[in-house]
């Protein structure tokens, strides 16, 4: 049996995870570092106190097989560029070489469609920063996850707006197709079974999930 770490298990994308690498039999320990308690009790469950600053302190404790990192914010969160870099970027990057280090063979990482590290737009460029940083460690096995418009519903309440590109997203779902069906909506709960998903069979070194690879792993 696995043992694994989550980064970001309380968020949206994170809690469906947590929650799937608890029930799995693959996993005979599951060590989530959040900020603070997640009220959470499961006898697989290692509950590890930390964020970015004090994060080097307890490596000694993030031994484990695998790293997921779900990590993330919003720009309504962190309006400031800067904050928004250090959740979206610098964490995540830290979190993959600590638990490199410690061991960790192969990491999973949640980003977004269109990541690309050259790109003009801050949202998207810092994410392609972090796959590329993530990258660099050289894991023996390197699984990136991007979707699109992520659906389901959410503890905070969303904006008006958010609302409403949710509700234009899935009405626009069916009408995605072939290299477009990359821009489908997904739900934080069908993005999480797939990571769990997609360590079960690790044959490559490095591989992208889009919409299309995420829903051929949950029919499998």
């Amino acid at each position: 049996m696995k043992t694994a770490i989550i980064f970001g298990a309380s968020g949206f994308v994170g809690s469906y995870l947590l929650s799937d690498l608890l029930n799995s039999s693959d996993y005979a320990q599951v060590t989530a570092v959040v900020r603070k308690s997640l009220n959470v009790t499961h006898p697989k469950l290692k509950t590890l106190i930390a964020d970015y600053n004090s994060l080097p302190s307890v490596k000694s404790e993030l031994a484990a097989d695998e790293v997921f990192i779900t990590l993330g914010t919003t720009k309504g969160n962190s309006p400031n560029q800067a904050d928004y870099h250090q959740v979206d970027h610098d964490y995540p990057v830290l979190a993959a070489l600590l638990a490199k280090e410690s061991g960790a063979k192969s990491v999973f990482l949640l980003t977004a469609v269109g990541a690309n590290p050259n790109s003009k737009f801050f949202y998207v460029r810092t994410k392609g920063e972090t796959e590329r940083d993530v990258i660099a460690p050289n894991f023996e096995h390197t699984y990136i996850f991007r979707p699109s418009m992520i659906l389901g519903n959410r503890k905070q309440k969303r904006s008006q707006l958010e609302e409403s590109l949710i509700g234009f997203w899935s009405a626009l779902n069916p009408l995605l197709m072939w290299n477009a069906d990359k821009y489908k909506g997904i739900t934080a709960e069908d993005i999480a079974k797939a990571m769990v998903k997609s360590a079960k069979n690790q044959t490559k070194k490095l591989k992208i999930y889009h919409w299309r690879e995420m829903h051929s792993l949950l029919q499998s």
